[in-house]
Parts: C-alpha cells; structure tokens; sequence
C-alpha cells in the first residue's frame, strides 16, 4: 500500500519537508510505503516543492542590506522564492520594517543570476514580502529588459488582489501606518500609469498583480504570466500523477479554514484526489468549525492539546499517521 505525502508548511513550527517525512515515518510504522513531494502555493516552501535549493547568491535585502538567497537551478529551469531576497523575516518582521523603503531590488537580481546563468524559464514563488515598491526595486535590478525577451516567466501566487489595493490589504501586515499605506496606494497608481507608458501594460486591475506588494504587477508589465501558484507547481512536480499512483494521500497546514479551500495547498490537494478517486486525510495543526465537511481531518491540537501539539509537531503528525492508517487497514 502505498502514501503519498503532500503537506504544505505548518507555518512556525514545521516546514512542508519536516511534516511530509514525519508522515513518512508515520507510514513506515505501520508498513506502508510512503512517497514524498512537499507541497506549497506560491509561498515559503516552494523551493521545497522543487527538491530545494542548489545555489546562493548575495543580493539586496529588503532593507537594503546584504543577504545571501538561495535559489534553485535545474537544467533550464529556476526557482526563485522571492521572500529569500525580499522577505519580511530578513528585517525580523512588521515591527523593524520600513515599510515605504522596503524593496524588491534583491529579486530581481536573483532573476537576473538565473538568466546569467542560462535559464529560459523561471518560476518566482510571491509570499512573505516585506514590500509594497510594486516591482520597481526588481525590474531596476533586472535591467537591461531587453534581456528577458524569450524568457518564460512564470508568478506563482496565491492570492487575486488587484495592483493598487496591495497598499490597504497587505500593507498594515508589513507594518505601513495608516498614513503610509495611503501614500503607498498613491505611488502604486502613479506605478501603474508608468507601467502603462512605459511597456504599454496595464497592471492596475489585473488579478494578482498586487501579490508581494505589486510584484506581480511588475513582473507582468514585463511579460511574465501570472498564474494560481497551487496549481503551477502541482503541474510542474506531477502531482495528479503522483495521486493516480497512490491508495491514500496525506496533506495538511497549520491551520485549516475556510481560505484553506480558496487556492491554498489543502484545497487544491483533496480536489486533486477526489478528481482521481483516491482517498485523502488532512492532518493539520488546528481546524476552524465550518470546515469538518470539506476533507476528513485530523485535529493535532484536539487529539494531543494546544500545548504539545505546537511544542512537539512533528512527533504529533507522525502518531497521528500511525493512527490514521491502522484504522485503514
């Protein structure tokens, strides 16, 4: 018999790795065999999704410091998740932001290495951003654009929100003041009319195009295709496939709610599997209550407690597999 294994991150305390070998290791004592493919939605965790990282490269922090990203480089094929340059975690979170200055400068350099390098196509994972320069640090860096005709660029993201609203919805999470964020909803229009003048691109009300502060936005006034990240990078790993091969699949998160089934990895996972006919568990950190009908679910804060359950993760997700597939057997 046969598992796969397709978590995304339990965000704080396990990444999509850790969880899927903890299920893994669930399996195993139980005597299945268990396939493991780390899942993500565009965010922290897609370059695990890929097999991880294989190069760093010394690029622009946020803040305009020195940071050492890593990357990943497969033939022809790049991986870049944009938070390794320009993510909220470098500067230690909302409360040491700047949040007007905060730049994409140091993603765009990653795109430019995995072109110097030869890439033809290059995925860009947008979560965890601490900007909202709406691309203008990363496509500075990127220069001269010319450079990027022939190159697939692919936006992997998971949410839909519009260019200009990047500043009122994501940046008070990025610690932008009320007074910011309206001055950065002003200079994301005044973006947008130069993108327009510029690339003859209109970004202001295109989905996605406010993903990571308006990266997106940016990358798609230069060309690049803005997709669902779920769905990006099950098509890239073979993930149906994966599902076609297994008797029963395990996903999970941190924290299962009804957003869980508007793009992210459990949603995308257990519609996956029910268009394959093929059985799947959620094991998550916690569930919300108006989501008990959308997958069979284990509750590792109902089952071991709050306490243990964020303590001691990963031995939490590898019982409750245990568990889990005894009963199936």
């Amino acid at each position: 018999m046969r598992v796969l294994a397709c978590p995304d991150k339990f965000r704080g305390t396990a990444t999509a790795v850790e969880v899927a070998d903890a299920v893994a290791a669930g399996a195993s004592g139980e005597g299945w065999d268990c396939v493991v493919q780390p899942m993500a939605d565009g965010g922290e965790g897609t370059l695990e999704a890929f097999g991880g990282a294989n190069r760093t490269t010394a690029v622009t922090g946020p803040d305009g410091s020195s940071v050492h990203a890593e990357w990943r480089l497969s033939g022809k094929l790049a991986v870049i998740e944009m938070a390794r340059a320009s993510g909220l975690n470098l500067v230690g979170g909302a409360e040491f932001n700047d949040a007007v200055e905060a730049t994409t400068a140091g993603t765009g350099e990653l795109i430019s290495s995995a072109v110097d390098c030869g890439a033809t196509r290059i995925i860009v994972g947008l979560g965890g951003s601490a900007t909202t320069d709406g691309g203008m640090g990363a496509l500075g860096a990127m220069a001269p654009l010319a450079r990027y005709r022939g190159v697939d660029i692919e936006v992997a993201a998971d949410v839909r929100t519009d260019f200009i609203d990047a500043a009122a919805v994501f940046g008070p999470q990025k610690g932008a003041s009320a007074a910011q964020v309206a001055l950065l909803q002003g200079r994301l229009a005044r973006l947008a009319q130069v993108y327009r003048e510029e690339h003859g691109v209109d970004v202001a009300d295109v989905p996605r195009t406010g993903a990571a502060g308006g990266l997106g936005g940016g990358l798609f006034a230069l060309g690049a295709n803005l997709c669902d990240g779920f769905e990006l990078i099950a098509d890239s790993v073979g993930l149906y496939d994966q599902i076609e091969q297994a008797d029963l699949v395990v996903t999970g998160e941190g924290r299962l709610d009804a957003t869980s089934f508007e793009g992210k990895v459990v949603g995308g996972v257990a519609e996956l599997a029910r268009h394959a006919g093929v059985p799947v568990v959620a094991i998550v950190g916690s569930a919300a209550d108006d989501v008990s009908d959308e997958i069979p679910t284990v509750d590792l804060t109902e089952q071991f407690g709050e306490e243990r359950a964020r303590r001691d993760t990963l031995r939490c997700v590898e019982s409750a597999t245990r568990d889990w597939l005894s009963a199936c057997l």
